[in-house]
């Protein structure tokens, strides 16, 4: 069953639109736990794998050897090589962006964001640059969080887990667990971010109070949108404010593993936001977009998707003055776990499957 946030009736849901069935087709496969896909020019693919490897896919599926160049990176659990993201003006920088389990010497990790160029034959990373570090690095291999966005003023964004055994410090702003921040493509912090001048915070932190997102998207209004994994049930949808603190692990619609109460057991508290839209039972969503074409028809123009891990499917969510009105599952055999989902710049959605042999797939109208 799925259940929406109090606010959101399903009373204004707007009548249902026709099916729209797209074809999955398969673009490259042969990919070894792949976490993120950015589009290049001239039709080619920048994919991660999990496991510590970067490669470009060819506009026919061929797909390239690991690129070399990377930095040390701290795999397993859900540890490793996660998002990446090409700078708009690639096409004048060659810059590309990419996050990671980052390691230290005594077997503790932590979220690292890096810089580097693509190099003109697409052959290898030069001038890798570590642009942000995530403080403190925890003896964990879970919840790294780590999905890049690029912001309309040129900022960064990137989404950090609250490493499952730190739950707490979500709470508290002298640290990076559990925060989304916010930085310039150099690593400085931007002067208008809201902690900035606290003596107590980290001034990197845009919003607090988060558990482990795995899925972010400028939205139309060119906000940040953002999804993160409950504990058992209430996964979340949140458009995120600047400053605000979002409630984990205070508040939550889900439940310890195994059952029982997490905290008080509450799901509000003064001074901390509501999803715009929850889930229960999980379904682990990692991967979010929004479509701004027309390519599958003018209904489906403006529609949210998530890609969801537990169950295997793309989750299309109509939206109607804010508030999520309809959900529909596509690709709903559940034959693979959904990573990642994106429009690629031909306006069409492209989504990654997480395997072993995993697969880069279009679909196709």
């Amino acid at each position: 069953m799925v259940l929406l946030a109090p606010a959101l009736a399903w009373a204004q849901a707007k009548p249902a639109t026709t099916p729209v069935a797209p074809r999955p087709v398969v673009v490259a496969s042969g990919l070894e736990n792949p976490w993120a896909v950015a589009f290049l020019p001239s039709g080619r693919f920048l994919v991660t794998e999990r496991l510590g490897r970067m490669r470009v896919i060819d506009p026919e599926g061929k797909v390239g050897p690991p690129l070399p160049g990377l930095p040390k990176v701290a795999v397993g659990g859900q540890g490793g090589l996660l998002d990446v993201i090409v700078d708009r003006d690639f096409a004048a920088n060659r810059m590309v962006y990419f996050c990671y389990s980052e390691p230290d010497t005594e077997g503790r990790s932590g979220t690292a964001l890096a810089k580097a160029q693509l190099s003109v034959d697409r052959a290898r990373l030069d001038g890798v640059q570590v642009i942000f570090s995530q403080s403190p690095k925890v003896a964990s291999r879970n919840h790294f969080g780590c999905r890049i966005v690029e912001a309309p003023d040129g900022t960064l964004y990137l989404t950090l887990g609250d490493r499952f055994s730190r739950k707490d410090d979500a709470q508290k702003l002298d640290n990076h667990l559990g925060k989304v921040i916010r930085i310039a493509k150099d690593g400085t912090v931007p002067a208008d971010n809201p902690f900035v001048g606290r003596a107590d915070a980290q001034p990197q932190i845009w919003t607090w109070g988060h558990r482990n997102s795995q899925g972010a998207t400028l939205g139309p209004d060119g906000r940040l949108w953002m999804i993160e994994h409950g504990p058992q049930g209430g996964d979340e949808i949140n458009v995120l404010q600047a400053g605000r603190n979002y409630g984990w692990p205070v508040i939550t619609y889900g439940e310890n593993y195994g059952g029982g109460k997490i905290g008080d057991g509450i799901t509000a508290y003064d001074g901390m936001e509501q999803p715009l839209h929850y889930w229960v039972p999980s379904i682990a969503p990692s991967g979010m977009t929004f479509l701004t074409s027309d390519r599958y028809g003018r209904a489906w123009r403006g529609n949210l998707f998530v890609g969801s891990l537990k169950f295997g499917f793309v989750d299309r969510i109509e939206l109607q003055g804010g508030k999520v009105v309809a959900e529909h599952r596509l690709l709903a055999d559940g034959g693979a776990r959904i990573r990642d989902v994106r429009q690629g710049p031909d306006g069409l959605l492209y989504v990654l499957t997480d395997q072993s042999n995993g697969q880069l797939i279009r679909l196709q109208p």
